[in-house]
């Protein structure tokens, strides 16, 4: 198994061992990135990547990590809360994903990925820092998406009490045996519901840029045509 880890921060936290854990239980190939560090800006919002994605100003940096992306069986997620949402440079992140949005200019390959998406804070909820990636990763096309998210009670992975430790284990427990049965992606109702209305957009040129329209047709998905077939 492939795995690609993107981590909404520079420093190894507790949301960083808890995906460390999930990939290292999973004895696969590992690929890391980490933000900012790998990807540090943020999106121009100048629609250049509709037209054309290499003309994004980070579109070396991000090809890197959309290219791991494309060649893994999953992608775990890992970011703190950072005043009840994500980290700002997993927000960052997101914000490069803008066109492949299913709305958009969508990745065939994207809608066959395992996703799995980490969060931890010392005390708060950790849903809408989840919420935050998941919404997007939903966007891509993605079906079969994981979570983790628990308040940890300390700022440092070393000093975890034991019960929330314990805790932590049974959630990755429980995500790591679903992942071991290596079932195929099903694809989601939602998903397909999506997809068929975004389709219906397109179709009445209801589209952000004329060249959305274009990149269906040449997918044949205002047809029969899926993505994931």
């Amino acid at each position: 198994m492939k795995i690609v880890t993107i981590n909404g921060q520079n420093h190894h936290g507790s949301s960083y061992h808890i995906g460390k854990e999930i990939a290292n239980q999973l004895e696969g190939e590992i690929t890391e990135f980490f933000l900012p560090k790998d990807l540090n800006g943020f999106c121009l919002g100048c629609y250049n990547c509709l037209k054309d994605e290499t003309k994004c100003y980070m579109y070396e940096k991000k090809k890197i990590i959309w290219d791991a992306m494309e060649q893994a069986d999953l992608i775990i997620f890992t970011t703190p809360n950072y005043c009840m949402y994500s980290s700002a440079p997993m927000k960052s992140f997101l914000d490069f994903s803008f066109d492949m949005w299913m709305v958009h200019r969508p990745k065939a390959w994207m809608f066959k990925k395992k996703v799995v998406i980490v969060s931890t804070s010392a005390g708060a909820s950790n849903k809408t820092a989840i919420n935050t990636i998941k919404s997007s990763v939903k966007g891509w096309g993605v079906s079969y998406i994981k979570t983790i998210g628990k308040a940890v009670h300390a700022n440092k992975w070393d000093v975890i009490p034991e019960k929330d430790k314990k805790v932590l284990d049974k959630k990755i427990n429980k995500v790591v045996k679903d992942l071991k049965k290596n079932k195929p992606v099903k694809i989601s109702l939602s998903t397909k519901i999506s997809f068929k209305f975004f389709g219906f957009l397109h179709k009445k040129d209801w589209d952000s840029d004329p060249c959305e329209k274009e990149y269906w047709n040449e997918k044949g998905w205002l047809d029969k045509n899926r993505p994931w077939k």
